[in-house]
């Protein structure tokens, strides 16, 4: 397919070299000059703006930052809302806030332009793989449009409701992965100051119910002291506050969500909002003077 690609950053990069691979064509734009470096070299044509990007394409994929940036780059001044042509079908992957994605594709249906929300999880390394997990929200004879170019980039891309449902079942997905990395970060400082070496506490309960793939993604990370990000605190932090507000709205409480909040806002203070997120560790750290690093 003929694909305009915007938002070129730790996950866009490697999710539109995977489309390219896959022999799609793709138009692209970054406000940082320098991300589009690698796609061009794998075959993808930089654009000077996000509406170039995005004119004459049959598909527009946007992954961006947060609500604000996606709704500046879709409807705001020189918007793809503009360049898009009627019949064009606009994916946002980016997570963002279920509302915003509602109030973005009615903005786009009446210009006769279908939207899918689809964000992802896994992170950067999967975005490399090309095995992303992708939940979407929309019509459903659109995602059948397009379920073969989201797998393109992800392992799975799962149907999950209306538009705006994709961006919900995200949501979930990272109240299960912040609380599931503090709950580790607490466990294993836990074995650490009562005198049991973490790393066998790790491989003695990973194969048994307490195991998870986040488990196995970051313990190893907290031992290793490897913090670079494949997804930042501060990307955490904007999910999170989407969870709550999201849950402000329905008439929900969420109690551990806004725990994890607060104890990954105490991390930014302490300058850390751009390690990944498996850097929760430190703050058991700070709290008890022990690591549990090798």
């Amino acid at each position: 397919m003929k694909i305009g690609f915007i938002g070129l950053g730790i996950m866009g990069k490697p999710m539109c070299k995977n489309l390219l691979k896959a022999g799609h064509e793709c138009t692209i734009y970054d406000i940082v000059e320098e991300a589009a470096r690698e796609a061009v070299g794998a075959g993808a044509v930089k654009c000077e703006s996000a509406a170039q990007a995005a004119s004459g394409r049959e598909l527009v994929i946007t992954m961006l930052p947060n609500s604000p940036q996606v709704k500046q780059v879709v409807l705001g001044e020189n918007g793809i809302a503009d360049a898009m042509d009627e019949g064009c079908i606009f994916v946002d992957m980016s997570s963002i806030a279920p509302l915003a994605s509602k109030e973005i594709g009615a903005a786009l249906a009446g210009r006769n332009i279908e939207m899918l929300d689809a964000p992802v999880s896994g992170g950067e390394p999967k975005a490399v793989d090309g095995t992303l997990s992708i939940m979407v929200g929309g019509k459903k004879e659109v995602y059948d449009k397009v379920k073969e170019v989201l797998l393109c980039m992800g392992s799975s891309a799962v149907y999950c409701g209306e538009l705006g449902a994709g961006n919900t079942t995200k949501l979930a997905n990272q109240i299960v992965v912040a609380l599931n990395i503090a709950a580790c970060a607490e466990a294993f400082t836990l074995s650490k100051k009562a005198g049991v070496d973490p790393e066998l506490v790790f491989d003695a309960i990973r194969g048994g119910l307490a195991g998870s793939t986040v488990m196995d993604a970051k313990v190893p990370m907290m031992l290793d002291g490897n913090d670079k990000p494949g997804f930042k605190i501060d990307l955490h932090i904007k999910d999170l506050k989407n969870a709550l507000e999201t849950g402000h709205g329905v008439g929900m409480g969420l109690p551990l969500t806004a725990q994890v909040m607060e104890m990954m806002q105490q991390l930014v203070a302490d300058g850390f909002g751009g390690k990944d997120h498996s850097a929760l560790v430190k703050y058991y750290e700070k709290m008890t003077g022990e690591s549990i690093r090798r």
